[in-house]
C-alpha cells in the first residue's frame, strides 16, 4: 500500500463500523481529505490489495481483507520484556477461527459452571455444529431438552457432562442427551 493508505483505510474501516456501508466516492474524498480523483485512485488500490470490491452497478461493499486486523507479534503474559512494534501479516478473525463457515455458529455464555476453563459469563463462543466430537471436548449439548455448555465425558454409564466449576454436579442425561456443537474458540469484550 501506498505511504498514506494505512490511515486510509483506518478511516473508512471506522466509518463503516459507524453507518454499515462504505460512502461514495465524494465522501471518501472529504473523509480522507483527498480529492475526488485521489479517492478513485485510493479505491482502486483498495480493490487490488483486497479489501474493497466493486458489485453490480459500481456499488463498493467491504472485501475479505477489509475486515483483516493487523498481527503485530507476541506479548508474554508473564515477565516484561522490551517493547518493540513488530508488524506482521493481516489475518482476519474469520480466518483465524472458523474452519467451516457454514456450519459456525455463536453462542452466548450464561452462568459460571465453565470458570475453571476459562469460560465466563457473557462470553460468546464459537461453535462448530458437530455431532459427534471427541471426548474431553467443550461442546454445547441438549440434555433433556435443555441446552447446556459443559465437557463431553463419558464413564460406566454411558456419556454424561463435566462442568469446570467445583460447585455444580456432572450432569447425567435422564431421556436424551444431543451433541450441538463443540466451542472451537471463544472471545469477550472487556
Amino acid at each position: 500500500m501506498v505511504s498514506k493508505d494505512p490511515f486510509y483505510l483506518g478511516r473508512l474501516q471506522d466509518y463503516y463500523a459507524l453507518h454499515r456501508l462504505i460512502p461514495s466516492y465524494a465522501e471518501i474524498a472529504a473523509l480522507v481529505g483527498v480529492s475526488k480523483q485521489g479517492a478513485v485512485k485510493f479505491v482502486d488500490r483498495m480493490i487490488f490489495a483486497g479489501y474493497i470490491s466493486k458489485g453490480p452497478g459500481g456499488r463498493l461493499s467491504p472485501a475479505n481483507m477489509f475486515f483483516a486486523r493487523p498481527h503485530v507479534g507476541k506479548a508474554p503474559a508473564g515477565f516484561a520484556s522490551p517493547a518493540t512494534e513488530a508488524l506482521g501479516d493481516a489475518i482476519t478473525i474469520d480466518e483465524y477461527l472458523v474452519e467451516h463457515p457454514s456450519k459456525t455458529v455463536l453462542v452466548e455464555v450464561r452462568g459460571e459452571s465453565m470458570i475453571e476453563a476459562g469460560i465466563h459469563d457473557g462470553d460468546f463462543l464459537i461453535v462448530e455444529r458437530n455431532t459427534n466430537p471427541s471426548l474431553g471436548k467443550v461442546v454445547v449439548a441438549i440434555v433433556d431438552g435443555d441446552f447446556t455448555i459443559k465437557y463431553l465425558r463419558s464413564g460406566k454409564d454411558g456419556m454424561y457432562l463435566e462442568p469446570a466449576n467445583a460447585d455444580y454436579p456432572n450432569i447425567y442425561p435422564e431421556e436424551s442427551l444431543d451433541i450441538y456443537g463443540e466451542v472451537v474458540g471463544q472471545f469477550r469484550k472487556f
